[in-house]
């Protein structure tokens, strides 16, 4: 499907309202015609022949008409309106939804101030060509076509001579399209990457004041503003050298009526009457000619937006829903990965991991920075597919499994933690928004957050998030951990989730940990040993393969990676364990 095609699918749904506002156009454009006739006959027959009988009834046709086009115009322009409304609405709901639909590999790859800028002025773009463009492109084209018709009935010649203007303003006319289609989709770019500067700039406020580097965001901003302006300006160039050129054109149908009309009236080829007819059509004629360079920039400037929006809409998420898959309200927990490995950009990120974890055991990963610790739980929630081997749940291909039950069966807290710009108790109840207060609280306990939220001025009530009060590391940490919780999953992960607390808090999230259903298995990633210990499993990787596996002490014991890590996080080993390990 072709952009053009994709957005006349949306205006499908609104084609009555189209045609509706297509007819009253036409309407309009044909009411036109009928004043410089009027005005034409009172000037013969009222003020050269002295019938001043018909003025009354002449005056109360021009009145009469001018009404009824500014209530057709009026309408017109409300159901226009309407349509483009609708189609925007429809359209930036579909865009969203594609957007939610999109994997973490599009994101990746995506700045945040591009796609806000599809759903924005490109968007917007959209919805004045419907609004206005549609009409003004078909009124102009009728009003012109309407009154080289009434001119050839006043006098062919004269129409003929009206003609010569014509092919130069469609050559005009074509070759500013040809131009200005490029110079748009530069300014498009431009805009994009000023959006994004500034989005990232607002998100990130708080690094660069913590690096003094507000004068090299100005330069950089700066930069950006100058190419944005430089792309406009340039843009504007090429239609400010077509622009005079059709007032030019206007002008000469003008000279062309004075000079040539007026002869023929002193000829008596035609009367002063007629040549007062054909003055009042000269403006339908002049208004198309004028509108028709910025015609064509709006015109443009669509096709670049819905070029844009279409090629960011189509692109397909490399993870996608199965067909019929199956559907498994509640889940067990046994997790197996089968020779799994993951490839990312010619890079290889984990590789050969096979492991199996029974209902209800914890598994802890431990690693360098870059191992591969967080990919696996992005295989295991299928964030990503892996490129060899299989990840298993309770038996099934996770490709195989409804993507949105599966899901829905974890819970996870990120070692990145976003939160929502609502309540602290929206946040918690983010993944469970049915949940009363009470649970609410009581994950907010588990957590060990229950403590700061009540000291905050609403407490639960309190707004927090990216414009929020200000939460310092492991507040955030806390809560994330809390909404993780609140889902009482069958599998949780815990993505380097107490690093930001003290030892007494993360004992005591541990120990809640504990009061967790027993057939929840639970994942946890960390750098701290403390945090893992007690694990069933520990799993320690390095350069995506994993290197060691066992309990703590059969780690320690091992006197490998793991138990170096021991011997760096603690001090020294404890006899009764090296004397284990010989």
């Amino acid at each position: 499907m072709s952009a053009m095609k994709w957005f006349l699918s949306f205006l499908k749904k609104y084609r009555g309202h189209m045609i509706l506002g297509l007819i009253l156009t036409i309407a309009i454009s044909v009411l036109s015609t009928v004043n410089p006739y009027i005005s034409g006959l009172i000037v013969d027959q009222v003020i050269r022949k002295g019938e001043v009988s018909k003025l009354m009834p002449l005056i109360g046709c021009l009145l009469g008409t001018t009404i009824i086009i500014g209530i057709i115009r009026f309408f017109y322009q409300v159901v226009f309106e309407t349509a483009s409304q609708g189609v925007l609405y429809d359209m930036r709901d579909k865009v969203y939804r594609k957007l939610l639909e999109e994997d973490f590999s599009f994101y990746n790859k995506k700045r945040t101030g591009d796609l806000m800028s599809r759903q924005t002025g490109d968007m917007d773009a959209i919805r004045h060509f419907v609004a206005y463009v549609i009409y003004s492109i078909c009124q102009n084209a009728l009003m012109l076509v309407f009154a080289l018709f009434m001119i050839f009935t006043v006098n062919v010649k004269l129409a003929l001579c009206m003609l010569v203007v014509l092919p130069f303003t469609a050559m005009c006319t074509i070759k500013q399209s040809k131009e200005v289609h490029p110079a748009f989709q530069r300014n498009r770019n431009c805009f994009s990457s000023l959006n994004t500067l500034v989005q990232e700039n607002v998100s990130g406020n708080r690094v660069v004041k913590a690096f003094a580097k507000e004068e090299y965001e100005i330069s950089k901003f700066e930069k950006e503003n100058d190419k944005f302006y430089d792309a406009q300006v340039s843009a504007s160039r090429i239609w400010m050298q077509y622009v005079p050129i059709f007032e030019v054109l206007s002008y000469v149908l003008t000279i062309i009526l004075i000079c040539y009309g007026g002869y023929m009236v002193i000829q008596g080829e035609i009367t002063l009457g007629q040549l007062v007819t054909v003055n009042g059509y000269l403006w339908m004629l002049n208004v198309p000619l004028r509108m028709a360079g910025w015609l064509v920039n709006d015109t443009i400037n669509f096709v670049t937006s819905v070029d844009k929006i279409y090629h960011t809409y189509k692109e397909e998420p490399e993870v996608k829903q199965p067909v019929s898959g199956v559907v498994k309200k509640q889940l067990q927990g046994e997790i197996e990965f089968k020779n799994v490995s993951y490839r990312a950009d010619d890079e290889d990120i984990v590789t050969d991991i096979d492991f199996k974890v029974e209902p209800g055991q914890t598994v802890g990963i431990i690693g360098s920075t870059g191992a591969g610790k967080s990919t696996i739980m992005n295989l295991l929630c299928r964030f990503y597919d892996t490129t060899e081997g299989d990840v298993l749940v309770d038996g099934i291909n996770v490709k195989d499994m409804d993507l949105y039950r599966l899901r829905d069966n974890i819970g996870i807290a990120m070692q990145d933690v976003f939160l929502f710009s609502d309540t602290i108790e929206g946040n918690i109840a983010y993944g469970r928004p049915e949940s009363t207060f009470e649970d609410v609280k009581k994950a907010a306990i588990m957590a060990d957050a229950n403590h700061f939220i009540m000291g905050l001025p609403e407490k639960y009530d309190t707004i927090v998030g990216e414009r929020g009060v200000g939460l310092s590391g492991g507040q955030k940490q806390r809560i994330s951990l809390a909404r993780a919780l609140l889902k009482n999953p069958s599998i949780l992960i815990l993505d380097d989730t107490t690093s930001a607390v003290d030892m007494e808090t993360e004992s005591y999230i541990q120990e809640q940990l504990k009061h967790l259903p027993k057939n929840s298995t639970k994942f946890v990633i960390a750098y701290r040993i403390s945090s893992i210990k007690d694990a069933d499993m520990i799993l320690v990787m390095d350069h995506g393969r994993i290197i060691e596996r066992g309990t703590h002490e059969e780690l320690v014991a091992a006197h490998g990676y793991y138990a170096n890590a021991f011997h760096h996080q603690y001090g020294e080993i404890p006899e009764e364990i090296k004397r284990g390990g010989k």
